[in-house]
């Protein structure tokens, strides 16, 4: 009987060539630094190769994950026996009409900012300090600074794997809410339309370079971590709860939560993804033993089990 990975490399090399790799290590491609391989890795250059990888899926019944710039995200230590797909430099493009700014989904968030700096259209300065793709930004919903992507976002392009079908979704059926979209977890965004406003431009500036020193000095750049581990309870931080539970500094192995902002857990040389998960753990139960909240995750998990 073939090997279900076997056969999706048969289909996905006939169709991408060497833009697909076997046995990929992750972890360099996470902001955590952390994870086992991918069994196979496919950086598609346009979107003829993701219909390779919906027929590849679909007729092998191999799982696939999607990852941007890879923050937010934590890889399990066995790694993903799957196909995991990071667009390539065929969907890193913007380009601006009037106060629209369209994009492809692999653009970074902080660059797709300076351009809308450059063209004088505010509205999209917070995504400076994203260090997210557009496409991964939108369907986390990210945001900082009092903005999100749900403010800006005009259409999302996107191709549903399962269905190997491409649609345009205007903003208000994408299902935006808090640090969460309802679009389909087999969606590949493409691309997206962001409608802006005009602004002058040495202000945004100065509000882009603001929100820049602002993450300098109370997030933990310097070292591996995944940006915000857990979402904020309604008119709470958590962080702070964290901060009141006194776990601030806790550590399992090499995972620990940041002494500059309790709601990051940063890595060091030798830390494995397990090591986050149990700490991950630790850190809510005793939220919970000290406030009575339940933290959330807004980590996802490719490979092993959700956290």
């Amino acid at each position: 009987m073939t090997d279900p990975i076997d056969a999706a490399r048969a289909i996905l090399r006939q169709a991408c060539g060497d833009r697909v790799r076997d046995d990929v290590p992750m972890a360099p491609l996470t902001t955590f630094r952390i994870g086992g391989p991918a069994a196979l890795f496919v950086e598609p250059a346009s979107v003829d190769d993701l219909h390779a990888v919906a027929r590849a899926a679909s007729t092998t019944g191999v799982s696939v994950a999607i990852v941007g710039k890879g923050s937010n995200v934590l890889v399990a230590d066995e790694g993903f026996r799957g196909i995991v797909v990071r667009l390539g430099g065929g969907f890193r493009w913007s380009a601006r009409d009037g106060d629209v700014v369209t994009a492809g989904g692999a653009m970074p968030l902080p660059a797709i900012a300076g351009v809308a700096q450059q063209h004088g259209l505010a509205g999209l300065g917070f995504g400076v300090a994203i260090p997210a793709s557009l496409g991964g930004a939108i369907r986390m919903n990210a945001g900082a600074h009092d903005g999100q992507m749900a403010d800006v976002v005009a259409s999302v392009d996107m191709i549903e794997l399962a269905t190997d079908r491409i649609r345009a979704v205007p903003a208000d059926e994408v299902g935006f809410a808090y640090r969460s979209t309802a679009l389909p977890a087999d969606a590949v965004i493409v691309a997206a339309k962001l409608r802006l406003r005009p602004g002058d431009p040495a202000e945004i500036r100065a509000a882009m370079d603001a929100a820049r020193r602002w993450r300098r000095q109370t997030q933990p750049i310097a070292e591996p971590n995944c940006g915000s581990v857990f979402t904020n309870p309604p008119g709470q931080h958590a962080a702070a709860l964290i901060d009141a539970a006194g776990l601030k500094g806790a550590a399992i192995g090499g995972a620990s939560v940041s002494t500059k902002h309790a709601n990051f857990i940063v890595t060091r040389p030798g830390a494995s993804a397990a090591d986050v998960r149990a700490l991950i753990d630790v850190v809510r139960a005793g939220v919970t033993r000290a406030s009575g909240v339940v933290l959330q995750t807004e980590v996802r998990t490719i490979g092993g089990t959700d956290v």
